[in-house]
């Protein structure tokens, strides 16, 4: 028997994304990211619902042409059902349930938080897959999570933020820093040239495995406020800023994933998301395998923001147990694990 081909559509926030997966092998990723959001120093949800619409049919084209593929070949369509912006969503939900009627094969709704965690379950050469059960750490612009994961379809949140996720401090605080949109990247890369320990900022003391990132966000505003008087503070020392920022929100997301891993005794951990694109993020990561005897799994970078192949992954599990979806379905904001 052939294996499905199964075209994935992500769209739950502001890049437009189609991929095609056979089986665990991926055969397209493409991408679009909107860039009009700069303008604003953060996502404008309207702005972006508009750019689905203009990106969504150019995007899914290509992938199936890179794909070398015809529509006719496909067998399944998942697409994003949540969470995210609802008027990103519905622009993907709307056109996969539409593809999914024109072309009579069934349709997949996935968790975009799932998405990220099965990114690492994509079939490629030296990539390796998590055995059960595992950690994993989302943390992107929009959530921050420590998920127990049993199976592929038993997952349990065992802590989140109750504030600001990692990625949305990286880009508020980048934003008083005079960082265009988003800044974490930037961050980053200017982190290398400072000194991490130039500047401390207070880690939230919470008991159990949740975060809080809005006081990080704050006193750091508070402490670029008490030197104004020397207007060229923070471009004089904007590479220890940036060392010092992403030295505190590693810490506090790292705190928390090694006290999971003392709660649970589970020792297979990985990261996903946005964030976990971050250089300084993947090597402390990689440094648990030594201090806490794990064994960790880090994504390819191009898995780690927003794209379709994680989505299509997703809906090849789904295609495999025959968790298809009505044509009822409708996009959620809100969409719990």
């Amino acid at each position: 028997m052939k294996t499905p081909i199964i075209l994935g559509i992500e769209s739950s926030c502001d890049d437009t994304s189609a991929a095609i997966i056979q089986g665990r092998k991926i055969l397209s990723n493409v991408v679009s990211t909107q860039k009009v959001h700069q303008n604003y120093g953060g996502v404008v949800p309207e702005l972006a619902s508009r750019a689905h619409l203009q990106n969504i049919v150019p995007v899914i084209d290509q992938a199936i042409q890179l794909a070398n593929i015809t529509k006719k070949d496909i067998n399944a369509i998942a697409f994003t059902r949540g969470p995210g912006l609802l008027g990103s969503l519905l622009v993907g939900t709307s056109f996969a349930k539409s593809l999914a009627m024109a072309l009579n094969v069934p349709l997949l709704e996935v968790n975009h938080m799932q998405g990220h965690i099965f990114a690492h379950f994509i079939e490629e050469d030296n990539l390796e897959s998590p055995s059960f059960p595992f950690l994993c750490l989302t943390v992107s612009g929009g959530h921050t999570q420590i998920v127990k994961v049993n199976d592929y379809f038993s997952l349990e949140v065992l802590g989140e933020t109750l504030d600001d996720a990692a990625g949305e401090a990286f880009d508020k605080i980048g934003k008083l820093m005079g960082l265009n949109y988003p800044a974490g990247a930037m961050i980053d890369q200017l982190a290398q040239l400072g000194d991490p320990e130039k500047y401390k900022f207070p880690i939230p003391k919470l008991e159990d495995l949740n975060f809080s990132f809005s006081g990080i966000k704050t006193s750091v505003m508070y402490f670029l406020q008490k030197n104004q008087n020397n207007p060229s503070f923070i471009s004089e020392n904007l590479n220890d800023l940036c060392a010092s920022v992403q030295n505190t929100i590693i810490k506090a997301l790292l705190v928390k994933v090694e006290k999971a891993v003392e709660i649970t005794k589970i020792k297979n951990i990985a990261i996903a998301g946005g964030v976990s694109a971050n250089s300084e993020l993947r090597k402390k990561f990689k440094n648990l395998e030594i201090t806490h005897n794990c064994k960790t799994y880090i994504p390819k970078l191009e898995y780690t923001s927003d794209n379709a192949a994680m989505i299509a992954v997703v809906g090849s599990l789904k295609y495999e147990r025959h968790l298809f979806t009505n044509l009822n379905i409708s996009a959620s904001a809100r969409y719990n694990l």
